[in-house]
């Protein structure tokens, strides 16, 4: 028998695995342990499971009849073909058998990162096991928790099948169907319908590490037990939420893949980076991305790269997706060393009279910080400029009980100012608002938060003639106005001078969710982030402004 010749498809996969674990192709430590894995097996002597060629090569041609839907192939009209990567993974679930010629694994899991073709992989095994697995009544599912996350391998599925007119096929809007063997391949997912009484051969579960809880693959776990050779087939990039399914996942396999655990029905294999990579080395970047120049390519990669290095709240998305690197949840979010490049020691509050200024005021607590935020907007050289003045208030038992002088230090420097006692002197605040601002410039709005004091705040400003906005600490108020604020610190076009503000923008972490949208958050009870709250709160109502129209007038155009 030539393997080359005869099984050219699993002689691509076992030449994949040699040339990973003897270092001749890179690889992180996860894959080449996956790769090992399957060198031993084939190996085992007395072994109770058996690799049959035929098998492995069988799925690998069916997968390389069908065609690609997306991108400049799509548009040729070509036909898939399976890199070496995609041989091994494709190879180890189809060819292993046990004594009754079944399939070895009941479960894998495929954990890689964006762009490398993972939908489409899962989709063309979805249509395998559709209508030539042998299965009589078989349900195959892409499953997720979501309608939109489950649409998407079966949407492939469907248009793969479509652009096929010779698999008996029958592709409808919502199912295909294979009618020799009465077998179907829907979309399964948790909203709007019931997960109970289905009787899965395949669930390919999508991005399991966006599944918030186990309720929905526990029950495709239960729904398989009547099958003789189930598949959970379990897609992923790396993700935020350690508490999860997917880790656990992932962490299984691993003690597999360490030799601490013996399940000889568990298929996996993990591309990320080692941990000690410099996630700036591109020469690292192919470990997590083994369609290297194929569908991923340097050139964006770098391009994204660039940008994570430049903006830290960019850095965690950036390791995840496309390094697929897990990260806890809260990342650091400004650059501090484009922060302390914005600083301007020569900017005065007294150079701003008149001008059209946006205020943003943090009652949070009558016993710790408060904080207002006052932001102008002026025009250099044809570009936006923010400037950034900023008040603090401290009762004075908070400045006294500091361990550190921190604050003692910024009162006497003029920085923060003191209420007597151990509460907060909301008159003060009310007092030093009306004093310092009302009159003296033109006030577009002042952004309170509804709760805490500002309702007493808002009453009385309403008496003087002044109304507050409510600005909600909600991912709508706050999301754009620290995307747009990054930006403007990015480009130079921030302008500030509080080193109280400075320390609080050095405690904001955020945590991003699925849809990019960040929040600040303070990672200990004494790092305060009330001067952050209170200027995003007035950037929140300026970048409205912007969008309505005409933010400065004609005081704050200046030519350099």
């Amino acid at each position: 028998m030539n393997l080359e010749r005869d099984f050219p498809h699993v002689a691509k996969a076992i030449q994949y695995a040699e040339d990973i674990v003897s270092g001749d192709a890179i690889a992180c430590l996860e894959t080449r342990q996956a790769c090992q894995r399957f060198i031993d097996d084939l190996n085992r002597e007395n072994f109770e499971f058996h690799f049959d060629a035929g098998e492995a090569e069988k799925a690998c041609e069916f997968i390389e009849t069908l065609p690609h839907i997306k991108g400049e192939w799509a548009k040729r009209r070509e036909l898939l073909i399976l890199e070496m990567w995609q041989c091994f993974i494709i190879c180890n679930i189809f060819g292993w058998r046990d004594e009754d010629g079944l399939r070895r694994f009941k479960t894998a899991y495929v954990d890689v990162a964006r762009k490398n073709a993972k939908s489409t992989v899962a989709a063309a095994i979805g249509l395998y096991m559709l209508c030539e697995d042998g299965e009589a009544g078989a349900e195959v599912y892409s499953a997720a928790t979501t309608r939109d996350q489950a649409k998407i391998v079966f949407g492939v599925a469907q248009a793969m099948a479509t652009r096929t007119p010779e698999l008996p096929l029958e592709v409808r809007a919502h199912n295909i169907g294979h009618l020799d063997s009465a077998s179907f391949f829907k979309a399964l997912h948790a909203q709007g319908e019931t997960l109970d009484g289905h009787n899965i051969h395949l669930a390919i579960c999508d991005e399991v590490h966006a599944w918030k809880n186990r309720s929905v693959y526990d029950v495709i776990e239960t729904a398989t037990g009547s099958r003789q050779q189930p598949l959970i087939f379990n897609i992923t990039t790396a993700g935020y939420d350690t508490s999860g399914i997917c880790w656990e996942l992932r962490a299984y396999l691993i003690r597999i893949l360490k030799g601490m655990v013996q399940d000889d029905r568990f298929f996996g294999i993990i591309y990320t980076l080692d941990k000690d990579d410099d996630w700036m080395d591109e020469s690292v970047w192919p470990k997590a991305n083994p369609n290297w120049n194929v569908s991923v390519y340097p050139m964006d990669v770098r391009s994204l790269a660039k940008k994570a290095s430049e903006v830290v709240s960019q850095q965690n998305a950036f390791l995840v997706k496309r390094m697929n690197v897990w990260v806890n949840s809260a990342e650091a979010w400004m650059n501090m060393r484009q922060w302390e490049a914005c600083r301007d020691g020569g900017m005065a509050l007294s150079d701003f009279e008149g001008e059209r200024c946006w205020v943003g005021i943090d009652l949070a607590s009558k016993i710790d910080m408060n904080s207002q935020a006052q932001v102008f907007v002026r025009q250099i050289d044809g570009q936006d400029h923010l400037f950034a003045f900023m008040r603090h208030w401290l009762p004075e038992t908070a400045v006294i009980e500091e361990p550190t002088g921190q604050y003692d230090g910024w009162v006497r420097a003029g920085h923060v100012r003191t209420t007597p006692g151990n509460v907060i002197d909301v008159d003060r605040i009310e007092a030093d608002t009306l004093e310092e601002i009302a009159g003296r410039f033109d006030l577009m709005e002042l952004a309170v938060d509804p709760g805490h004091n500002s309702t007493q705040y808002g009453v009385h400003m309403a008496q003087e003639g002044i109304t507050t906005i409510d600005v909600r600490p909600t991912v709508l108020n706050f999301s754009e106005a620290m995307k747009w604020l990054e930006a403007y610190v990015k480009d130079g076009r921030f302008h500030h001078n509080c080193p109280v503000l400075t320390w609080m923008v050095s405690n904001v972490e955020v945590k991003r969710d699925q849809k990019d949208n960040i929040y600040p958050r303070k990672g200990a009870v004494n790092r305060k982030i009330d001067g952050v709250i209170a200027l995003l709160m007035a950037i929140n109502r300026l970048k409205l402004s912007q969008d309505a129209g005409t933010i400065y007038d004609t005081r704050g155009v200046i030519t350099v």
